[in-house]
């Protein structure tokens, strides 16, 4: 069953369910909170018809006090024999109009005059459906009464459909598609289903399982091949529970304790007076609510917060890069123009650079040639030197420009010839020591 999520939130309280069985009295104690259901404790007394109601008013005292919850006014099932359960359909009335029109609905709904009845009703959720409860006045009156004698704070007088209703919708939603569920209690069998063409079905009977699985696929135009559920498995499972409480057993006290004990039941039928309602005070959960909205609100703080934060930062350094970003352009501007005007500096200082070292060279070449050797030609570039001329022995000259500073790898560009005069002819070439081109 997928989970609910605004319901879900409003499942805080205590309740107290009591059922009414032929013989016995089953009260159920659970504790409910938005992660689960905890079953407090269980009381069952048996035979209290034939018990003075002051007796076993004090055990259920008793049984309360020791849990904590003498204040807890409880939800009281009443027997389904002593109760009609009829469900009508009235398309088209609102909510204002639907009390006229379900008194108009009940004298036709049960045999007793107006006077003898006792009824409440409430609409199936958001459907044109109305279940309505009926039972004898009289009735009533005898267990209102037997109550008060026992010392019973009792909050509303209600039966086991609107109660298992409110129940299934605590934490999850019952499945859309419909769903049966059946539980064997006192020698009959509680029937409890609810289907898209009708929104709830409620019965009694003691027919067998197979009767009573086919009698409700047949109510709820359900599939035939549809099996039913137990329902005491349809309802949440507790978390925690005494060793000795059997959900099967108990399953209609504490559905009804489940309905009573989240803050607004999904259907809310009690045929209890209104001035003889006890109402369990909802103060005591004002604390609780006002530390819950305290806890909620530190836990989104903490979530949001490093966001918020993170934005604000962010907001606040795009401040201050746009305040900067004007004179970081003109700092970038002011570096390009100091690295132009250092490379123009040092294009100026290789210039001076390389008039000096071309002097050198012609220097040291003037210097290294022996007379009366003489040049006809002299070209000098960034990485060698070519010359040719005339001298008396031309093959020597190789070994004393390799042997300067200035000239390195000198060869002939062409071979020794011989001059007119009978002086050597010469051309050679040589790199220069130390020049990066």
């Amino acid at each position: 069953m997928p989970a609910t999520n605004f319901t879900k939130w409003l499942a805080i309280g205590t309740g107290v369910g009591i059922a009414i069985g032929r013989h016995d009295l089953t009260a159920t104690a659970v504790r409910v909170r938005p992660s689960g259901t905890r079953v407090l404790g269980e009381l069952i007394i048996q035979n209290f018809r034939e018990q003075a109601a002051g007796d076993w008013g004090a055990t259920y005292t008793r049984f309360l006090k020791k849990l904590g919850l003498g204040h807890v006014a409880a939800t009281v099932l009443l027997p389904r024999q002593e109760l009609t359960v009829r469900q009508v359909s009235l398309p088209g009335v609102s909510d204002k109009d639907l009390d006229a029109a379900v008194r108009f609905e009940i004298d036709s709904l049960n045999p007793y005059s107006e006077e003898d009845v006792a009824c409440d009703y409430a609409r199936i959720g958001h459907t044109a459906s109305v279940v309505i409860g009926i039972t004898r006045r009289a009735t009533l009156e005898g267990y209102t009464a037997l109550f008060s004698q026992a010392g019973l704070k009792v909050a509303s007088f209600t039966f086991s459909a609107a109660a298992i209703y409110s129940a299934l919708r605590l934490h999850s939603a019952p499945p859309s598609d419909g769903f049966i569920a059946m539980e064997a209690l006192e020698d009959e069998i509680e029937i409890y289903g609810e289907s898209p063409t009708k929104p709830m079905l409620s019965a009694r009977t003691e027919q067998s399982v197979d009767q009573a699985r086919a009698f409700a696929i047949a109510e709820l135009r359900m599939p035939p091949e549809t099996e039913p559920t137990a329902l005491h498995d349809a309802l949440s499972r507790p978390l925690a529970a005494p060793a000795d409480f059997d959900r099967s057993r108990s399953c209609l006290g504490y559905a009804a304790a489940l309905s009573t004990a989240c803050l607004r039941p999904a259907l809310k039928v009690n045929l209890l007076p209104a001035d003889q309602r006890r109402q369990t005070s909802r103060l005591r959960y004002v604390p609780t609510a006002i530390l819950a909205t305290l806890v909620l609100a530190v836990f989104a703080a903490v979530i949001a917060y490093p966001r918020y934060a993170d934005r604000q930062y962010l907001d606040q350094l795009h401040g201050e890069i746009q305040k900067l970003e004007p004179a970081a352009r003109k700092a970038v501007a002011l570096d390009r123009q100091i690295n132009i005007t250092r490379n123009r500096a040092q294009t100026l200082d290789n210039f001076r650079l390389h008039t000096k070292d071309d002097l050198d060279a012609l220097s040291e070449l003037t210097q290294i040639l022996p007379p009366p050797a003489w040049l006809n030609s002299f070209q000098l570039t960034r990485s060698a030197v070519a010359i040719s001329g005339e001298a008396e022995q031309a093959a020597p000259l190789i070994k004393v420009m390799d042997g300067s500073r200035q000239f390195r790898s000198t060869s002939f560009a062409i071979p020794i010839g011989k001059g007119p005069n009978g002086a050597e002819v010469f051309s050679l070439r040589a790199a220069r020591q130390g020049i990066v081109p």
